[in-house]
């Protein structure tokens, strides 16, 4: 038996769910995966897998030996990487999970910059607000924008760390004047966006809190779509000034009450496992942690 080829075998399986699959994801057959799994579980000596009418599971042996398979298969394909890079030239797919805020609003942004210092690397991305398994998924690393991680068991790094500013388009302003001062914003349309509930906490650079009532007129619980109505002119928005800089700069879109902000929020860099970078990821971890660095001094990388 190739216990190797077997082990990806049983991790491809339980990371799709099915046969079929996995068989699929490795480029062979329906019978050749099965084949291979049964030979592990008789060199292993236990089951791995329960098979029911409703799926696949893993034993509570199964579930161990796939995070087992995981390190030692990953730890020869980075072993093997490095033979194989010069680490000097970061390349291959890398496949990123990114919210759209990163992956669709900032994309342009970073993107040309990213593509010109590392033509090598080549993208596969997936934008989801949600929280995805980045190994079933087979996600090489993902960026996530929130408050402070608490989940000790995530593997992440802080790339950037940016205010919500309230924004609106010109003519929004133009039509309904400019808020002055938070008790203002009774006589205007703040946008109301699900992740934050009915109110919104506006907090000074004195550190004085205010709670503003969010519109009934319009409720949206997508970034893009948040993004989207405040361009539109439809009313006030709160967004990371990391998103709207560009806008704010061109004057797309205007800052108001520059001396409050509706809290902040964190840019992660997630890894799937805590094991030794591969030089792709490495590189797209530190141009984007400079590519921020650089946009909050209002520059470009």
């Amino acid at each position: 038996m190739d216990q190797l080829s077997a082990m990806r075998a049983y991790r491809s399986i339980v990371e799709s769910g099915s046969f079929t699959q996995a068989a699929e994801r490795l480029g062979t057959t329906h019978t050749s995966v099965s084949r291979l799994l049964g030979q592990l579980e008789k060199h292993l000596g236990v089951r791995l897998l329960n098979r029911n009418s409703r799926g696949l599971t893993t034993t509570e042996a199964g579930a161990h030996y796939y995070r087992d398979c995981i390190d030692i298969l990953e730890r020869m394909d980075a072993a093997q990487q490095r033979l194989k890079d010069d680490p000097s030239l970061p390349s291959g797919v890398l496949r990123l999970s990114l919210p759209h805020a990163v992956g669709a609003l900032e994309l342009g942004q970073w993107l040309p910059g990213f593509a010109q210092r590392h033509p090598q690397i080549h993208l596969d991305i997936s934008c989801d607000d949600r929280i995805v398994d980045l190994v079933k998924g087979g996600f090489d690393m993902a960026i996530r924008i929130s408050g402070p991680l608490a989940d000790s068991s995530l593997v992440a790094r802080e790339l950037a760390v940016s205010d919500r500013v309230l924004v609106a388009a010109p003519q929004y302003i133009a039509h309904h004047g400019l808020p002055r001062t938070t008790a203002d914003f009774h006589n205007h349309q703040l946008l109301a966006y699900a992740g934050d509930g009915p109110t919104l906490q506006l907090t000074s650079h004195r550190g004085e809190v205010a709670s503003v009532k969010a519109g009934d007129r319009l409720r949206l619980d997508s970034i893009l779509s948040l993004h989207a109505a405040a361009m539109a002119g439809q009313g006030i928005a709160a967004l990371t000034y990391l998103t709207v800089r560009q806008e704010l700069a061109a004057g797309r879109l205007l800052r108001l009450l520059p001396q409050h902000h509706a809290g902040q929020r964190h840019y992660f860099a997630i890894y799937p496992h805590a094991r030794q970078l591969t030089p792709k990821v490495r590189a797209f971890t530190e141009f984007m942690r400079a590519h921020y660095a650089a946009a909050r001094q209002g520059n470009v990388v």
